[in-house]
């Protein structure tokens, strides 16, 4: 008996309805960013448009395309464009309404600040919602965990700069965006590794940066404690006395 094989008839598999729920599955990608840019505040960007003029696309619908480009290595606006047509995420982001590329790079090019500071706030909220993972980081050579920091090596202050330099990053990578469009992307760019291993720095920054300050507050209110009872004591040691104690006074907490 001769083999049998299973065949394809690609006509009606033309005709087939296909629904996007089945295949983006509750965790996917494209679905968490739809959910975070809900949660933006996108008042800058509404406010900038006029009241008059065409309907134009939602810019959380464009957001949505670039972020999600960003985030898997499409940055040339027309790819973006394509991959409405090509791709189930980017046609669910979409919501099948297409936007041509120069709706795209205008969207990008009119809104590049305030792209910037909206990307790091979708990177924050992967970080409280556990879709990154975080592992040691190391900042200046000095080791530092995320849930154990105990270095006074890398101050606060300092991993606020780092978080700064961080933040220039992501600018650099929108103007990849850019580059790209122009044809001027370097072929030796790898741009999908730079946007993740900026994004887990990010993610692993602002985590340390949280138990770092929180450390900073509890050896505030120490420092604050010791200080207060050193006061106290000067000044019952003044009434009994009725003369001032010797030495300088102690210095409050910074």
């Amino acid at each position: 008996m001769p083999r049998q094989f299973k065949t394809v008839d690609y006509e009606a598999t033309l005709d087939q309805q296909v629904s996007l729920r089945e295949c983006l599955p509750p965790g996917h990608l494209a679905r968490f960013i739809a959910q975070v840019i809900r949660e933006l505040d996108l008042g800058a960007i509404y406010g900038a448009y006029g009241a008059r003029g065409g309907t134009a696309i939602a810019p959380e619908v464009l957001l949505g395309l670039l972020f999600y480009g960003y985030a898997t290595g499409v940055f040339s606006s027309r790819k973006i464009e394509r991959a409405c047509y090509e791709s189930i995420p980017f046609r669910f982001l979409s919501g099948h309404l297409h936007p041509d590329h120069d709706t795209i790079a205008s969207f990008r090019r009119r809104f590049l600040v305030q792209i910037k500071a909206l990307f790091v706030q979708v990177l924050l909220l992967a970080v409280e919602a556990k879709v990154l993972t975080l592992e040691d980081i190391s900042l200046d050579g000095t080791k530092i965990h995320a849930d154990a920091s105990k270095s006074k090596a890398v101050s606060y202050q300092r991993l606020v700069k780092l978080r700064a330099a961080l933040e220039s990053d992501v600018e650099a990578l929108l103007r990849l965006a850019e580059a790209a469009d122009t044809g001027s992307l370097p072929e030796s760019v790898d741009v999908g590794a730079e946007i993740e291993r900026r994004r887990q720095k990010l993610a692993q920054l602002d985590q340390a940066e949280a138990v770092l300050k929180a450390r900073a507050q509890e050896r505030y209110e120490l420092e604050k404690a010791e200080y207060d009872a050193k006061i106290a004591e000067r000044t019952a040691r003044e009434q009994q006395t009725g003369r001032k104690p010797k030495g300088p006074s102690p210095k409050p907490p910074l």
